[in-house]
């Protein structure tokens, strides 16, 4: 995994302690679910949701924080904190180091591929400090749980559905399919990439896959920019997973009349008719129920476990009236075709 987060070896307590006065001064929204006063309460009933971003225009990290709010507006007493990080990924260990250093929180909750290398760093600084991980692995950290989807399933689909609409749609000879990440890391390098060239070369073996990288979550202009030169290669249709510079992709995909595909959620409504395609994960039920067993003292810390299509937590929507209309009824044949395969069991996906 290629990222540049900040490190400084022995972490200097005056900087511990000013990043502590920093988080608390900008980028908190608080919700106190039990109406008490949180120096009262339970520690273990104090959680932390961080998002490594802003949850304006995040729909991901809106679910993440809605499914733990959810769970602790069923338990007496427990408060709720979440935390902006902001796009600037150098700061993100700081913030979560703030976080532990703080004492406050028994439960530390976050979603991102990058979160589970900052953590472990983390959690060797505090260990005491417990955190709850989707969508990323680590194991072996008594401290650590992570809880990771079944990404090979949801780019199968998105390269399934890609790859029938290419055919239709694309007048020249090329089998080529799109793709527009944010970065490079282990799960879309080893899994997601090749689960979306797989899910292409099921429906012609032809198939490749024109494959960008923005280099950040947020910069739409070079998700456009990158978008606009695939087309001109020849990807009638692209799969982007890079954030808000998924804004460009989708615009530029709609200016030169190709087509694109969302990731994680649905994606129809962002441009009807452009986006062709959405395999989502449901975050907010993942959020929902582990932090229930944290709650009830169940969740198995030091563990990774993987939920997909089978669990209820990756599918395929094909039921929205803009999907109904973007897409021939032939092909939508086709893709339901594969998704009762893949929710049935016949399809086995497993990573």
């Amino acid at each position: 995994m290629k990222f540049n987060f900040f490190r400084n070896g022995v972490f200097p307590g005056f900087l511990v302690c000013f990043a502590v006065l920093v988080l608390a001064g900008c980028g908190t929204k608080k919700n106190n679910q039990s109406g008490g006063s949180p120096a009262t309460a339970d520690k273990s009933k104090k959680i932390a949701v961080f998002i490594p971003g802003v949850m304006s225009g995040s729909p991901i990290y809106e679910m993440l924080a809605a499914g733990v709010n959810r769970a602790a507006a069923e338990q007496p007493d427990v408060s709720v904190t979440v935390i902006e990080g902001g796009f600037n990924q150098a700061e993100w260990e700081t913030r979560i180091t703030a976080l532990a250093a703080s004492g406050a929180y028994g439960l530390i909750v976050s979603s991102n591929p990058s979160l589970p290398a900052i953590a472990q760093s983390v959690s060797a600084k505090f260990p005491e400090q417990q955190f709850l991980l989707l969508d990323g692995e680590v194991t072996g950290n008594p401290a650590i749980y992570s809880l990771r989807y079944n990404q090979r399933e949801q780019a199968f689909m998105a390269g399934h559905i890609a790859a029938l609409v290419t055919l239709e749609t694309e007048t020249a000879e090329v089998r080529r399919v799109g793709l527009v990440a944010a970065q490079e890391y282990p799960a879309m390098n080893t899994i997601i990439l090749p689960g979306y060239l797989a899910g292409a070369r099921s429906v012609d073996p032809a198939f490749t896959v024109d494959f960008r990288v923005v280099g950040n979550w947020f910069d739409a202009g070079t998700g456009a920019s990158l978008a606009a030169d695939m087309i001109r290669g020849g990807a009638a249709v692209i799969l982007c997973i890079a954030g808000g510079a998924n804004e460009g992709v989708v615009q530029a995909a709609f200016e030169a009349g190709a087509k694109a595909v969302w990731f994680d959620t649905n994606g129809y409504g962002i441009r009807p008719g452009t986006v062709v395609g959405s395999s989502v994960l449901y975050q907010d039920k993942a959020a929902y129920e582990q932090t229930k067993r944290y709650l009830a003292g169940t969740l198995p810390f030091g563990r990774a476990e993987m939920v997909g299509v089978s669990d209820g937590f990756v599918d395929f929507v094909e039921d929205d009236p803009r999907y109904v209309s973007a897409v021939s009824p032939e092909i939508r044949a086709k893709q339901a075709e594969l998704l009762g395969r893949i929710r049935s069991g016949e399809l086995r996906l497993g990573e």
